[in-house]
């Protein structure tokens, strides 16, 4: 992960008010993850950038507040670290609301479905109802994936102002994760155009081999998108057109029905 700054003239650019070691502190937290469970005072110092005096004032903190565990030489996250993203999820609303129906849509295509939000340049799930499993990596509520690459994430992007995309395709990192996977970005920015007159997308195999998946917008009571919800099936349920054929129109009703609760638990 990239460095925390720490020059004096990065802290007052970002203005006084910026606190450094809260951003350090996060990035301590950020520094686990499904394959750095467990990690030295040496890993998180080196991952994090901190000297391993600041590391290590840091751990322990985290230790005595209840958020990590250590056994004198590793240190893991604990269950309680899921409150703070809880709060944010509370907060929204949105995944209690989308539950059930991603319950009632998987009953009725018999495929997984999640809903998820952009958060920068990754998609990050906050629903799920999974079926049998189709990917070789595990997804559950707090899994982020590029967005670029994803059904979702292009659903969301497509929702996005033609200057913020300008600033996105400057800094993001376009990766071939596939054979199959979309990285010119002229090419992407014309498909983003085309969601954005059909109302949804579909990506055939470009976030992993044998993984299709179709997407739709959730709006907001403004008619903003907010989020986005999916479908995703294996390449040998059918082609692309059957994908969407057969679940574009479940798909769809699901998002609709989300945003008819949404609408009603606002008022």
């Amino acid at each position: 992960m990239s460095e925390p700054s720490g020059t004096d003239t990065e802290t007052s650019a970002r203005g006084n008010a910026f606190v450094q070691s809260l951003e350090r502190g996060l990035a301590v937290i950020r520094a686990f993850d499904a394959e750095h469970s467990e990690l030295t005072l040496s890993d998180v110092a080196r991952s994090t950038g901190l000297t391993r005096a600041a590391a290590r004032r840091f751990l322990h903190t985290l230790v005595e507040l209840g958020y990590m565990r250590t056994d004198g030489r590793l240190f893991a996250l604990r269950p309680r670290i899921l409150e703070l993203g809880y709060a944010y999820l509370s907060s929204m609303g949105l995944p209690e609301v989308a539950q059930p129906h991603l319950e009632n849509l998987v009953s009725k295509v018999h495929e997984s479905s999640s809903v998820s939000v952009l958060d920068g340049e990754d998609v990050v799930y906050v629903a799920r109802v999974p079926t049998k499993r189709i990917m070789t990596v595990s997804i559950a509520v707090g899994t982020r994936f590029p967005a670029y690459a994803t059904s979702m994430g292009r659903v969301l992007l497509a929702a996005q102002s033609d200057e913020w995309l300008d600033a996105y395709f400057e800094r993001a990192e376009l990766h071939a994760l596939t054979r199959y996977t979309t990285v010119e970005r002229q090419l992407l920015r014309t498909m983003l155009e085309h969601i954005r007159t059909t109302g949804w997308a579909l990506v055939d195999q470009e976030l992993e081999v044998g993984l299709r998946s179709i997407a739709a917008p959730i709006h907001d009571p403004a008619g903003e998108v907010i989020a986005a919800v999916n479908v995703s099936a294996h390449a040998s349920r059918g082609s692309g057109e059957d994908i969407r054929n057969e679940l574009l129109p479940h798909l769809l009703g699901a998002a609709e029905a989300i945003e008819h609760d949404l609408r009603g638990s606002r008022r």
